[in-house]
């Protein structure tokens, strides 16, 4: 259950930090927004900022943004497939090397 007023401040407080496009809780909530809706992804994006800010207050360090490229640094070649795939569903076919592989 937890505290009410704590997670509807939190969420108001997600609302506004979703607002930066070159943020890190933009990345998340865009991620979360597209596979369980935006509801949920405010209410992700509010918990990842009560972790981050139970670690300043316990750590007494300063907030580090990781920015809105984090969650792009992983995968890539998988997600250039996916993003492939999904072009070539729509009728697109990408050009191939000649290695075999799309250019």
């Amino acid at each position: 259950m937890g505290n009410a007023l704590l997670r509807s401040t939190l969420v108001v407080c997600a609302h506004s930090a979703v607002r930066n496009k070159n943020s890190y809780f933009y990345a998340q909530f865009q991620r979360i927004k597209a596979h369980r809706g935006a509801k949920r992804a405010y209410v992700a994006v509010a918990h990842s900022m009560l972790i981050a800010i139970y670690h300043v207050l316990k750590d007494g360090v300063a907030f580090k943004d990781l920015g809105a490229e984090y969650y792009n640094q992983f995968n890539k070649e998988r997600k250039i497939n996916a993003y492939l795939k999904k072009l070539k569903a729509l009728g697109w076919e990408a050009p191939v090397a000649m290695t075999g592989q799309p250019i």
